[in-house]
């Protein structure tokens, strides 16, 4: 089973991307992804719906 979660930059609080997990995985999903509020590279965290 797979659900939908959001990935939220952890400097500006905007929510940039939409991916799919597995919901069985305990841990959470961490990402250096591009910002385009910040202009760089930051660490996102998931966040649910």
């Amino acid at each position: 089973m797979r659900e939908y979660v959001s990935l939220e930059c952890t400097e500006c609080g905007s929510r940039n991307y939409r991916t799919q997990i597995d919901s069985k995985s305990q841990e959470k999903l961490e990402l250096m992804k591009y910002c385009k509020r910040e202009r760089k590279h930051t660490l996102h965290k998931e966040k649910k719906k």
